[in-house]
């Protein structure tokens, strides 16, 4: 399995951003923290502040897979596995696993006296019952990911044999806690999950466990003195603190109030500044498993989005260029695809596009009927923008002033996350949205859950926003799901990207390319490519907020606060 795993690794990881970093003066903060000693051994003790925005709506990524749920959960829960800094396999709640000559056959040899927070075992019911009424049900990622999965056979508490009616080879590729996250089962069997209590105040085998959650301001987390992997958490408390104003994550930063924040937590313009900070780095890795792209869905249920010359003129409206230096600071690249040219071998660079041509927008624009009025637009739209943080809010404003350029008068409109879900994937009550999707290492994982036709209108968040019900599209990524070869999934998703970026139901806008702002005493934070929704369980510090290295141990780390 390990060396399968690896034909997903994406090319030149981490290359594309030391340019960006270079030109911005971004490694700063980062050479001159690396200039001081670095400690022998970790320190066990501390608490971290740690920035989340915006404030999740749920704890728990099983049901909900936005980031920001993803970037908490996975310091309760434990993934089957973990990934290392190559894209390697590495056991976690899974000691060892075998997959058959066929690809039919997966078994999973669980870890041995794992216990829930609650002290309860975890065994292989656990996995079974999961996977059977949450990943095959629920998930928006895991229901087509898991659905050839026609068995799950637990011969013993520690064995959990996956069968499937045709191979399922993206699996490989989605099994730590943001993939496939475990559930406990005697707590929420017999009920109603998406209503179950233990959404939010989460119960898992991870390393911290979950203390409060204060609402509209902090969710503290503790250290799990009963964690299988011994010696870990070196963190006594992580507090997750909710600061919605972006200048004011920048002042805590650089305060010290907070020492952790990913998912560029600041202002791009102030990146540069913090930077140049002795007290914090940039750091950029730990998000190479995501492969995030930004885009725009166009609501293809509206009757002036039908007609494919429409979309194609929204397309040629927006110059990618000028929104990646203008809006992102240069934190992206232009979009061919959905799927992101850093997964090289899924990639196809030879789709349909779209340049920046104004004069082509408005010819297809004219050709679909939509001539300019006497006030010299040509259709009314809103467009709806990721309630996560000014950069997408700037980009709605930014492609509003593109359109009106051509004559479509864009109305930006504003809400919180759970309103920008439910009219989007619920109530389909929009005409343009602005997002962003983790593509993940395979395009089955991230990247065709926004195209599976199956999800229109079921309140599914980030699934498929813009209705679109392709045929050809839908047929080839049920092909590429239970196709035995690699080679021939690669060609299927190939087509598909072919035949989508025709289609155009979503216009891909940037490659996305994130990073976090952390305290330069604070030490190993990225154990892995998927470290942002991974545990902070390797994470110390060499010398502790409101402290010093000698008062770093456990038990007495808050004392030094």
């Amino acid at each position: 399995m390990t060396n399968y795993f690896r034909t997903f690794r994406p090319a030149t990881p981490l290359a594309w951003l030391l340019p960006v970093a270079v030109s911005l003066g971004l490694l700063g903060g980062a050479a001159q923290a690396s200039a001081a000693p670095a400690a022998d051994k970790p320190r066990p003790g501390g608490t971290l502040t740690t920035i989340i925005q915006p404030e999740p709506v749920i704890l728990t990524s099983a049901l909900n897979s936005a980031a920001p749920t993803g970037f908490f959960s996975a310091n309760v829960f434990d993934g089957l596995i973990e990934y290392d800094n190559d894209f390697k396999l590495r056991p976690a709640l899974a000691e060892r696993w075998e997959i058959s000559k066929d690809s039919k056959t997966l078994t999973f040899h669980l870890r041995p006296n794992v216990k829930w927070h609650d002290g309860k075992p975890f065994t292989s019911a656990d996995v079974k019952w999961t996977l059977e009424n949450v990943w095959k049900k629920l998930h928006p990622r895991n229901q087509i990911l898991f659905g050839k999965v026609t068995q799950v056979d637990t011969p013993d508490a520690l064995t959990v044999v996956l069968r499937f009616s045709e191979p399922s080879l993206a699996v490989l590729s989605s099994l730590n806690s943001n993939g496939a996250q475990v559930l406990p089962r005697h707590l929420y069997e017999g009920t109603d999950i998406l209503d179950n209590p233990y959404n939010n105040k989460p119960v898992g085998t991870g390393p911290f466990v979950f203390k409060e959650w204060s609402k509209g301001n902090y969710i503290v987390l503790e250290r799990n003195p009963n964690y299988w992997d011994k010696g870990k958490p070196y963190l006594d408390k992580i507090i997750f603190k909710v600061i919605p104003d972006a200048s004011a994550r920048a002042a805590a930063l650089e305060k010290g109030e907070a020492q952790y924040a990913p998912f560029n937590p600041v202002p791009l313009k102030d990146a540069q500044r913090l930077a140049q900070l002795p007290s914090l780095k940039l750091e950029t890795r730990g998000y190479d498993w995501l492969s995030p792209w930004l885009f725009m869905d166009v609501n293809v249920d509206r009757p002036y989005f039908k007609d494919v010359r429409v979309r194609q003129a929204l397309a040629h409206a927006i110059d990618l260029n000028a929104l990646n230096k203008v809006v992102w600071f240069g934190f992206g690249k232009p979009a061919v695809s959905p799927v992101v040219s850093t997964l090289g071998q899924f990639f196809n660079g030879n789709v349909p596009r779209y340049p920046y041509d104004p004069a082509r927008a408005e010819a297809l624009l004219d050709a679909a009927g939509l001539k300019r009025g006497a006030d010299g637009n040509r259709l009314k739209v809103q467009i709806d923008y990721l309630p996560y943080g000014d950069d997408y809010k700037r980009s709605a404003e930014y492609i509003r002033q593109a359109l009106k350029r051509v004559g479509v008068d864009v109305t930006v409109r504003t809400q919180d996350t759970p309103t920008y879900t439910r009219r989007v994937y619920g109530d389909r009550d929009f005409d343009l949205a602005v997002v962003w999707f983790a593509g993940f290492a395979d395009p089955l994982v991230g990247v065709t859950r926004a195209y599976r036709a199956d999800t229109v209108g079921k309140n599914i968040p980030w699934s498929n926003g813009s209705g679109y019900r392709g045929d050809e599209a839908n047929k080839l990524i049920d092909q590429a799901q239970g196709s035995p070869s690699q080679a021939e999934r690669v060609e299927l998703f190939k087509k598909f990207q072919s035949v989508v970026q025709s289609d155009l139901p979503s216009v891909p806008l940037l490659e996305l390319r994130f990073f976090t702002v952390q305290s330069a005493q604070l030490r190993d934070t990225v154990s892995g490519v998927d470290q942002v929704y991974a545990s902070l369980k390797h994470a110390w510090f060499a010398v502790p907020p409101g402290g010093s290295a000698t008062v770093a141990t456990a038990g007495k780390a808050d004392a030094a606060r």
